[in-house]
């Protein structure tokens, strides 16, 4: 009944095994990947033909995480998988951007890759047995894919490039000096195709040593996946690339030299006007026929690609007349809004953030419900792009997968130089609002953010900046790196090269390929040109701020104290009651952590202290030695009752009054009585025994007691 096929290799500590012919043997191919005890199934289907009048490649990758994999039941209401989750958003990236480029030019199908995590063992990330899972299905399926690829995640620990670390290793990313690197290289046998990393200021030959690594770890996954396909695969589907030469010679005859003339405007917008009249002019030039062939926009991109392209690696002159290694302007201003916590316009260019950080308590935490369990992040950093930032109509949303993916970039970059919580106990939120885009605008959000946080007061390891990369790699091998691209350079080139760091190295790195890769000496230049362009950015950073500024006024003050564990269910009080009194009473907020730390917030200094005052006359432990001023609440025959000590009451016994004879304890005291005791210690049932005769009730100073001979 079925064909099945199942490869399986050592890979790293784990096996990796793959499966094809059993489950959803309708889809034009299906492969389980299986790492360790975690299992992802790949659905790939793509339309037989192409819709008329296409004129883009519709490739679409969902990725979902059942939460049965993991033996758990969703939270919230509903109990069942709802919308995507970041981390299914950012997966879902993760797999397009090496595949996408793989496909043969022209073809315009419908594809759809289906990724469903189906098991999960909290050990090995379904991100990578994903991806792999895809690749080896698209390669089965017979769509016309140029691939395989492998990938794989690196970490580097102690000075060692480490292959597919644990959950735990990267979870603990940051609280593990030793651990230094999340990356994630996907490439062919022969090159590089998508990077992704999050780092703690590598320098570019330890990253380039990781890049290197990887590759060279992912080629038995390719082997694997070809050996896969010579057993299993479908027969390849009958496609030719169009020949659209006539019509892009008639475009290029009509249109090359306006096109020329429009592309030597060094000013975007009239740039970019003078672009779409010189497209009415060839548009206006053919006939109808020509201009409704599915074909004519890439005709149109093509003339523009080689116009551009040729001319910078010809003249080495850009679009906006700069050379190859020069930033545009930048403009840094801090503290541009007077309510905020902290605020930050950088400019550079025709790239602008508004970059706002505003500070919180422990109750301000993100809960995330993941499949390898519920945790908090106190760092969340949020990047909007509205259609205004580009000079266009369009309707405002929630964030789409192009906003998440900017933003987590940026996350990666910055996360890497924030103080411990221990240090810092703020939750901390940045948003990048993106006013202008020309060009790199993730990039733009990790320079405004940095220096949105220092101005709030957020005492991080060091300034960040970054700088996107692009490339110009022509048939010939010439090439040319580009530093800060601009959108058109980014649209059409074969790079988009991220990277953010430090002085001292780099805390993020993202790249991804158009072309089908790229060579070593290509990416080590670019690297070393990223590096003289962000050192160049964070020069100009530093003219607005270099450090952390003051606390705004209207940001909350946290204090941290920390009491004895046993004492956390006093202070909280049977159904909270005793802490819902103290923030009420001091006017502050209060969170206790399951260890006995306590964070009490307030923007008012006074009412911290109350509810400090309010929390220690509960937690706090009287010492055994020490003189305390107390107060006279009950005189029995025997001796007298002292409130010495918050709410703690102990026994002064007529002995210890004084050191003659005292013949009632009222002859020496009363009720209200401010007197000076000395705690004595606890008697076998833990009651507290104090003495006034040791201590000199004018001074408060102790006194030798005589003994009698």
């Amino acid at each position: 009944m079925f064909n099945e096929v199942k490869k399986s290799i050592k890979w790293g500590e784990e096996t990796l095994t793959l499966e094809t012919g059993k489950i959803a043997r309708q889809a034009d191919s299906t492969v389980i990947a299986t790492y360790g005890e975690t299992s992802v199934l790949a659905a790939v289907c793509f339309a037989k033909k192409e819709k008329e009048g296409q004129s883009f490649f519709p490739l679409t990758v969902n990725y979902q995480e059942k939460y049965y994999a993991a033996g758990k039941i969703p939270g919230g209401f509903f109990k069942r998988e709802a919308r995507p989750t970041e981390k299914e958003t950012l997966t879902a990236r993760l797999i397009d951007r090496p595949i996408r480029p793989l496909f043969i030019p022209g073809f315009k199908h419908e594809v759809q890759i289906t990724l469903t995590v189906l098991s999960h063992d909290l050990v090995n990330d379904p991100d990578m047995v994903a991806m792999i899972a895809a690749s080896a299905a698209l390669t089965l399926s017979g769509a016309p894919f140029m691939g395989p690829i492998g990938n794989c995640r690196v970490g580097f620990e102690g000075g060692q490039y480490v292959l597919n670390p644990t959950c735990d290793d990267m979870h603990e990313l940051k609280n593990n000096p030793d651990q230094r690197l999340d990356l994630v290289v996907a490439g062919t046998k022969d090159a590089v195709m998508m990077v992704e990393s999050e780092a703690y200021e590598l320098t570019e030959e330890e990253m380039l040593g990781a890049i290197n690594f990887a590759h060279e770890q992912i080629q038995p996954v390719i082997d694997m996946i070809i050996d896969m396909a010579e057993d299993a695969a479908n027969e390849p589907f009958d496609y030719q690339s169009p020949d659209y030469s006539e019509l892009y010679s008639a475009v290029k005859a009509s249109g090359e030299d306006s096109i020329r003339s429009a592309y030597a405007l060094t000013d975007k917008q009239e740039r970019t006007s003078a672009v779409a009249a010189a497209k009415d002019l060839i548009i206006d030039a053919l006939s109808e026929e020509q201009v409704s062939d599915a074909n004519f926009g890439t005709c149109l991109k093509k003339l523009e690609s080689e116009v551009v392209r040729g001319d910078i690696v010809k003249t080495g002159k850009r679009i906006d007349g700069r050379d190859l290694s020069t930033v545009r302007p930048i403009v840094s201003e801090t503290a541009v809004l007077p309510r905020t916590h902290g605020s930050a316009l950088f400019t550079r260019g025709e790239t602008q953030a508004l970059a706002v950080t505003t500070l919180g308590t422990g109750d301000d935490e993100q809960m995330i419900d993941a499949l390898s369990g519920t945790y908090r992040s106190n760092f969340l950093l949020h990047y909007n792009f509205p259609p205004y930032s580009v000079g266009e109509c369009g309707r405002m949303m929630g964030p789409g997968r192009r906003e998440i993916g900017h933003g987590k970039l940026a996350w990666r970059a910055l996360q890497a130089v924030l103080p411990p919580v221990t240090e810092f106990p703020y939750t901390i939120r940045m948003v990048s609002e993106i006013t202008e885009s020309n060009g790199s605008s993730s990039m733009a959000s990790v320079c405004g953010g940095s220096l949105s946080m220092m101005d709030a007061g957020v005492p991080l390891r060091a300034p960040v900046a970054g700088v996107a990369m692009g490339l110009i790699l022509q048939d010939s091998g010439e090439y040319a790196v580009l530093t800060d691209i601009l959108g058109d350079e980014d649209h059409l080139g074969d790079m988009d090269f991220k990277v953010a760091g430090t002085e001292n190295g780099i805390t993020s790195l993202q790249m991804d390929i158009k072309v089908a890769g790229i060579t070593p000496e290509i990416m080590e230049k670019a690297m070393e040109q990223a590096k003289d362009g962000r050192l160049h950015i964070l020069g100009e950073m530093a003219n607005a701020l270099t450090e952390a500024g003051s606390f705004s006024e209207h940001a909350p003050r946290i204090e941290t104290i920390k009491i004895n564990p046993e004492k956390i269910r006093e202070v909280i009080g049977s159904g909270g009651k005793v802490i819902r009194e103290i923030c009420e009473v001091s006017g502050a907020k209060v969170n206790i952590d399951d260890e006995g730390v306590i964070k009490i917030a307030s923007s008012n200094g006074e009412q911290i202290e109350k509810a400090k005052e309010m929390i220690m006359e509960i937690a706090a432990e009287p010492e055994v030695g020490v003189v305390y001023t107390g107060t006279v609440v009950k005189v029995m025959d025997f001796g007298a009752f002292v409130n010495f000590f918050g709410k703690r009451d102990g026994l002064v016994h007529v002995s210890q009054m004084a050191n003659e004879r005292v013949n009632h304890p009222s002859d020496l005291v009363k009720e209200g009585q401010k007197v000076k005791v000395k705690l004595m210690g606890f008697d076998d049932r833990g009651k507290v025994r104090l003495s006034m005769k040791v201590i000199d009730q004018e001074t408060g100073e102790e006194i030798t007691v005589e003994k009698d001979n």
